[in-house]
């Protein structure tokens, strides 16, 4: 089991014990896009969903505040999206979060990749109750380094994707809602053309309306060869 502290931003603190972790995939407002993103996927190899949005279960100790990943291999990548944890007191909390993902093993199954890394989470978080009103202009943005060059790879709005409240409910619906959950949102579309297996990733859940900003940032390490 995973233990995560989040800082809120009266300056107070939450630790939660992480005992179930969904990652939703597929998971854009507008369903046709989504549809345009499967065949692209497809031409790919990647697996075609029988029902989107999807919810893949990730082992609980996957959902990590840290700032390195260890990878087997070159072609791994993160995907900037947004995470709801439900606190101990059932407080609902939003956060940045990035999942990294194994790219090669996505074709032969993507909640086999999903669990082939970790979700890395942002040691800030606001309540969500806090930001609700005005949750489809919070920012939503990642950054891509190579030999230590930074090229944004992805700048959206959480009205891109489904809403928490929607999320909400498919968990209370599966008695799911509980405390030590957290739920990590799918992700908005990558700029073309921009090599997203890189060395290092950096998200950011932005609030026009404070200016305030939750980041995370992580180096990407490939491990070294196996022996044998």
């Amino acid at each position: 089991m995973a233990q995560l502290t989040f800082e809120l931003p009266d300056g107070s603190t939450r630790e939660i014990d992480i005992v179930q972790v969904l990652n939703a995939g597929y998971a854009g407002r507008s369903q046709d896009d989504v549809a345009a993103h499967i065949a692209e996927l497809a031409e790919l190899g990647v697996p075609t969903p029988s029902v989107t949005p999807t919810l893949y279960p990730v082992a609980p100790y996957l959902a990590q505040q840290i700032d390195r990943v260890a990878v087997q291999h070159r072609r791994t990548s993160g995907e900037a999206e947004w995470a709801l944890v439900v606190a101990g007191d059932g407080e609902l909390l939003l956060t940045a979060a990035c999942d990294h993902t194994d790219r090669d093993l996505e074709v032969h199954g993507v909640a086999w990749s999903k669990n082939a890394g970790p979700d890395v989470l942002a040691r800030r978080a606001w309540r969500l109750a806090d930001v609700e009103s005005r949750l489809d202009d919070l920012t939503l943005r990642a950054w891509v380094s190579h030999d230590g060059t930074e090229t944004e790879i992805q700048h959206g709005t959480l009205g891109e994707l489904l809403t928490p409240a929607y999320w909400v409910d498919v968990l209370r619906s599966r008695d799911a809602l509980t405390p030590g959950t957290v739920l990590i949102s799918g992700t908005i579309p990558m700029a073309p053309g921009v090599d997203q297996f890189a060395d290092a990733w950096r998200v950011e859940l932005g609030d026009p309306a404070t200016g305030d900003t939750i980041r995370l940032a992580y180096d990407v390490r490939p491990m070294p060869e196996p022996i044998g």
